[in-house]
This record gives C-alpha cells, structure tokens and sequence, in this order.
C-alpha cells in the first residue's frame, strides 16, 4: 500500500502540484465528499462555490459536504479509509494515528513550503510526521489565556500569579486553573522554566523516543511555583468559564469560553496572557500548549483527482477562507497575515491567545499515555510537605514515562472508568486474553470505555462495534464521539473482540 502511494504521489508530483503551479489537463468535473464541522457545512458549501467560479484551471467540485465532527471524522477514517472522505477536517491530536492508518496523503515539497511559509510554527510542527508534512493547517485557536473579574484583579496585578492568588484570596473569589486533572494545564508550569517533552515518531506516526526535561533542576523550580497556587484554599481545579457564575475571580480558559465569560462578567470582563511567577528571585512567564484543527486529503487512485484535491485543500485553508472563519464563526486563524489583521487583534480572546502563543509550546505528537502519567503531578505537589517530596513527584513521573516504551502491545487493554481510564495499566485484569476479558464494572456516574492500544487512544473499538449485547449498553448517540462502550448497570461482564465485532455478555 504505502509503495502505491509513493508511486502516486510521484504522479501528482509530475503534474507539478508541488511547485503550486498546476499543470493544464486538470479541467472537468470531480466529485468529492467532504467532512466539517456542523456549524462549517454552509459556509464551506459556499467557499466550493466560489472557488469553482474563481479557479482558472476548468476545475469543477461537485461536493457532498457532511457534518462530521473533527475527533468522528479520524475514527472514521481510521474504521475504514477506502470509505472516507476525500477531504477531511481533524483535531491535531489524532494526526499520529491518521498517518499510522495511511489515511493522509503527503504534501509534495512545493505544497510543503506554502504550508511552512504562510502558517504559525505551532501549527506546521503539528501536521509534521518524521521530516514530511501530511496536513493543511486550518486554525490555530487551541490554546489557553486567562479571564478575570476586574473588580477582583486590577491591571496592574495581571502579571503576578502571587498578586492574583493574593487579590482572589482578599475578595473570597476563586482562580481556577486545572492543576489536579489536566496535564495539558500543569505543563504551563514547566513550560515556563523551559523543560519540554518532545516525542519522535517515525514515518509512519509511530513513537520512538522521547526527551523529556521535566525531572530536573528547573522541572523543581516549576513545581515549587505550581506548590504556591495548589496550596491557596481559593485554587480550584477547573477550566470552565461558567465558574465565574459560581464565585471565580480568574480562569485559566480559552477562546471557547469567551461568549458565556462575557455574558457573566459584562464590562467587568478582563482577559490577558498568562502571569509570571516567581523563585529565588527570579521570574518565570507561565508557558502554555497550542494547538490546531488541521484539514487532511485522502491518498488517490487516482493522480490528477489527488492533483486537485490538493489543490482545493490550499484554497480552502488560504488567506481568504480562513479571515471567512474568524469573521462567522470567531475561528481563530492559522494563517500568519489573517493572525495580524486588525480584525483578528481586535478581538480580546485571540488577542490574549495570541500574545501567550510567544510562551507557548506546539502540541504536536504526543504518546496518547503521557496524559494521564502527567496530570497525577498536581495531586503529588499539593501533597508534598517539603522540598524532597516535590523532588520525589517529578522522580515519580520520571520512571512511569520511561516505561512507556516498554509497555505490551501484544494484547488489548479494555480501558475506562473501572482502572481510571488508565491506558498504560500494568494491571494485566483489563487486558483481552485470547480476544476476552472479564471484568467487575462498578456502580458509576459514567460506567463508560473502549478497547485500545496499550497506551494509545484508539476509538475504532467500542459501541459501534457491539454485535451481540446492545442492550447491555447506552446508545449515546451524538454525545459519543469517542465511541465508548457505556453499560447500562453496574455488573460482571465478559466482553469479546473477535477482530470485527464485540460481543458482550452479563455474567
């Protein structure tokens, strides 16, 4: 398969996609099937539109545009690739196992340099796999900054994280910020004194190593700032902005929250880049992931449809476009000339987001177990007395992301509420031997989970693929997009995957 596909990449490249100046013989009529958001569908219906009446090469789209979710539209392509659209939108965290499933077609080195020339680093960094880009960037919004009361932090405070944890305890008001359940927070601390955790994959999207600085003399300095907001009985651990409907003075949110922030707060509303804390005298600007939706073009039979499809692809993803999604739908902007406009900075949430992107770390491929060994930090550093139990948490850390590598893939691990949605578990109970796996599922508020990988977060395995025993589980419906395996009750259950289906019996 993957030699097919270099042979027709190599097509497409000879029609000169690559240097972006396509070759003449692309006219006629194609028919293309497409996956967006819902709210997406109308506009990108009239962006085809207007790119079949602008495009000068006799190209026309005859599309079928679906409301596809980004994190349904990579289990679906992942499910069966030959099915999927020819287009398709995903979130940037399903891009290693897109790749994995050969359900990406690399960009050739001209398409490459128009992605890496027009699009934030964040965001190429993200579509990238080895040395090879596979995606079209398509916004870059997924990131973090911070609210606040102005009645409880003025301006001149918004820079200190010990002013603001000191404003809030004055005004009885919270600051939340996800410390006890989000990896994807906390790093913020070890961002800022410059530690990182960068992941390899191979080619093909696999993880090959890691270098991870977390456990080191600045991963202490960043969890000694971290102690001093844990500590603090106004720290809540949350990123929703409708707590400040419930007594918040600060949250650590992004732009998805602006609407109800600012139905809440009103003229009270402040919103800014994320302060600095400070040790032993020094100050340290609290960093940050970023992260995107990226637009992905299906491997062609077919070279001169592939030929076009990418050429849709830089269209729908330019300039142009993209300033249409930012002004109907507030997307926040990948493209670096839509980023500077007037209208984008007019706007406060991504003015704050992008102004934290200068301390902020490209979200790009990272083991899919590394969530939840990272996010118990947290709990350890507000547990930890002295200075030798802060160093004893970042050790803690250190030894579960070594046995990453070494965790075994050679069964599968039915992973949920039942082991803490642990997907590296070294508790081989939930792990399918022969196929099979019995399990205690215990009374729960969500009584949910799925067949994976060890260590990853496949969601091709799980209530879409329940044969036998459907009425053993919930049908959630569009609330399931991570096709969980949700039990009706609490039980003794064995559950089978036989390579095709699941079947689930009541013991």
């Amino acid at each position: 398969m993957k030699k097919i596909i270099s042979l027709l990449l190599a097509m497409v490249m000879a029609l000169s996609l690559c240097t972006g100046a396509f070759a003449t013989g692309l006219e006629g009529t194609y028919d293309v099937k497409i996956w967006v958001a819902e709210k997406m569908v109308d506009l990108t219906k009239r962006q085809i539109e207007a790119y079949n009446a602008s495009n000068t090469d006799g190209i026309v789209i005859n599309a079928t545009v679906e409301a596809v979710s980004e994190a349904e539209a990579a289990t679906q392509m992942v499910t069966d690739v030959e099915a999927g659209a020819d287009l398709f939108c995903f979130a940037q965290d399903q891009f290693a196992r897109l790749v994995s499933a050969e359900a990406l077609a690399q960009l050739g080195v001209g398409a490459s340099e128009i992605v890496r020339t027009n699009n934030d680093a964040g965001v190429v960094a993200a579509a990238t796999a080895g040395e090879a880009i596979y995606a079209y960037p398509l916004t870059s919004d997924n990131g973090y900054f911070m609210y606040y009361d102005k009645t409880v932090v003025p301006e001149e405070d918004v820079d200190s994280l010990e002013a603001i944890i000191a404003d809030c305890e004055k005004a009885g008001k919270y600051f939340a910020f996800e410390m006890n359940t989000s990896a994807w927070y906390l790093a913020s601390f070890f961002f800022a004194t410059g530690c990182v955790s960068e992941w390899t994959t191979d080619d093909d999207g696999k993880f090959i190593s890691v270098h991870d600085t977390f456990d080191s003399p600045a991963g202490l300095i960043a969890v000694k700032g971290m102690k001093k907001l844990v500590d603090s009985k106004y720290h809540l651990s949350s990123s929703s902005g409708s707590e400040f409907a419930s007594g918040a003075g600060v949250v650590v949110t992004g732009t998805w929250d602006y609407t109800t922030v600012s139905e809440i707060l009103g003229d009270n509303m402040g919103v800014a880049d994320l302060p600095s804390f400070e040790v032993d005298g020094v100050s340290y600007h609290l960093g940050s992931f970023n992260g995107c939706k990226l637009l992905g073009v299906k491997p062609q039979t077919n070279p001169v449809k592939g030929a076009v499809l990418h050429r849709l692809a830089q269209y729908l993803t330019g300039e142009e476009c993209q300033m249409q999604r930012f002004e109907e739908n507030a997307w926040g902007p990948s493209n670096l000339a839509v980023q500077a406009s007037e209208a984008v900075q007019a706007n406060p949430g991504l003015a704050a987001l992008y102004a934290q992107n200068a301390y902020s770390i490209p979200q790009g491929q990272i083991h899919g177990s590394w969530w939840d060994v990272a996010k118990v930090i947290g709990d350890d550093v507000k547990a930890a007395q002295d200075e030798a139990g802060l160093q004893a948490a970042l050790d803690n850390y250190r030894d579960k992301i070594a046995s990453l590598f070494n965790l075994d893939t050679s069964a599968l691990l039915f992973v949920g509420a039942w082991n803490g949605w642990n997907n590296a578990d070294e508790n081989d109970t939930y792990y399918l031997k022969n196929g099979s796996v019995t399990l205690d599922v215990p009374e729960s508020d969500y009584m949910g989970g799925r067949i994976v990988t060890p260590g990853e977060w496949d969601t091709d395995k799980g209530f879409a693929q329940v044969t036998d025993g459907v009425e053993l589980v919930k049908d959630l419906g569009a609330d399931n997009g991570d096709n969980n395996i949700v039990f009706a009750e609490a039980g003794n259950y064995t559950v089978t995957w036989d390579g095709t289906s699941i079947t689930i019996v009541k013991n």
